[in-house]
This record gives C-alpha cells, structure tokens and sequence, in this order.
C-alpha cells in the first residue's frame, strides 16, 4: 500500500468519523423555548413515521448552484419569480447509510450518474406538485438519485420519505432563516448571522447544528448550501426545532459569502 494510498484511507476514515459524531443525538437536550415563527405550511399528506433516527436536511441556494451548472435543464429555465429564486431548494434528506437493499444494477446506474435509467418515482399528485416545486432538481432526476442512494435508508416508503422531506423544508422556507436569505439577495452573509436567524427560527442553539458550504465564482465566494442536523422521527406534527436540538453541534463550514441572485453573474 502506497503513502498516497494510506493518506487517502485515512482521511476518508476520518470524515466518515465527524459525520457520525455530528449525527449522534445530544446527551442533554432541553426543551427548546417557545419561538414565534411564520405559520409552516402543511405536509402534502399523511407521513409513515420512520424510526428514531440521524438525519441531515442539505437545502441548496438554487442560483449558485447554477452559476457552475448552467446546461441543466432546471438551470436554462430558473427565471427570479420561480420559487427557488429565493427560497431554499431540497437537495436532499440524508440518513447516516446509504444504498440500502439497492440490486447492484441499480446501484451501479446511480454511481455513474445514469439518472434518467433509474426507476421513476410513483408518488401522489400533489406530492410530486409539490416536490417539482420545491426541488428544481426534479427536472435532471435528482429525486431518482436522491431516493436510491438515501431514501431507501430512511425506513419507509418512498412517498413517506418525500413527504417527510418536504415538509421539514417546508419549515426551514418559513422561518426568518429564508427571510434573512431572501432579503439578502446580491449581498454578504456571515456564518455568524445565518446561525444566529437559526437561534431566533429554532431555539437557543440550533445554529450550532448547522453547516454552510460554500463556492468560489471567480472573485466572488457564494454560499451554496445549508445542512442542518437532525435526530429524532418525522411525523406531521413533527417540530423542526425539537429534531435540531437533539442533534450534536458541529463546526460552521464556511465563514460566509454572497447570496446569488438568478442568473449568470
């Protein structure tokens, strides 16, 4: 075994280790306070609860991740009155395993990023309404992809696990988090600032929980994502704050930069 070898093995070992430990529930979680929040908008149906579980929630910023993608379909028609021009988009919901009970020939379509040949979803109409509206991805079969590598580890069907989703999404769309994104259309945002909109959205320390990732665009760095950690089950009366609490705090990925704004910068 070769030292590049080795170095590789190692660092994969170690980041697959600080996942887990971000994942882990909190020894001691409090009740979160009562915090004022805009009304969250309904689950699109009744959600199969899965177990008690680690979760990530990753919810993209829509237009820096086209600013490197500009063919995809999603991307050549995203004008500024489109929903994700200034709410977040779903990437993705993520349990700690992936691939599970996956026939290798599946698997092996998904790796190499053949999309369009993987099984389609057979979700109700106002799920996958809903879901085209708020994953743009739909239109390159991210939800095919999303759905063999992740959601087969949820432990439910898969229109439970859309809707779980989406309706966690659905909370982080209407909390003062997006407001602050949405306000801050063209400008700088600081980690500093997108953790304290989580406290004020959440709870006391629920920003601690969060993760923001970042992308450089020439001379511009552009914040491109957002994960947040979760630990618990997923109902219709689920709470995000409640599942953010009982999550372990992690580090806060990149120190901040601008929010995108639609188009090619």
């Amino acid at each position: 075994m070769n030292a590049r070898f080795s170095l590789l093995v190692l660092f994969a070992l170690l980041v697959g280790g600080a996942v887990y430990l971000w994942l882990q529930p909190s020894e001691q979680v409090p009740n979160p306070p009562s915090v004022e929040t805009t009304t969250t908008a309904p689950p699109p149906g009744p959600i199969s609860t899965a177990s008690e579980q680690f979760l990530i929630l990753a919810a993209s910023w829509e237009p820096a991740f086209c600013e490197g993608a500009r063919n995809k379909p999603e991307c050549a028609s995203m004008g500024k009155t489109r929903f994700d021009a200034s709410h977040f988009s779903l990437h993705g919901l993520w349990p700690r395993d992936e691939y599970c009970s996956v026939p290798s020939t599946i698997e092996e379509l998904d790796r190499n990023s053949r999309w369009q040949q993987l099984p389609p979803a057979s979700l109700p109409t106002e799920l996958q309404k809903t879901l085209n509206q708020v994953m743009p991805g739909t239109r390159s079969q991210l939800e095919r992809h999303e759905w063999i590598k992740h959601g087969t580890c949820y432990g439910t069907d898969e229109a439970s696990y859309w809707a779980a989703a989406t309706a966690l999404l659905a909370q982080l769309n209407t909390s003062r988090v997006r407001d602050l994104f949405a306000d801050s259309i063209g400008k700088p945002l600081t980690q500093a600032e997108i953790r304290t909109a989580f406290d004020d959205s959440f709870g006391s320390g629920a920003g601690q929980r969060v993760r923001i990732a970042c992308e450089d665009d020439g001379d511009r760095r552009i914040i491109s994502e957002i994960t947040v950690g979760l630990y618990g089950a997923v109902d219709d009366k689920t709470r995000m704050s409640d599942l953010i609490r009982a999550a372990r705090p992690t580090d806060g990925g990149c120190d901040g930069g601008i929010v995108d704004p639609v188009g090619l910068q």
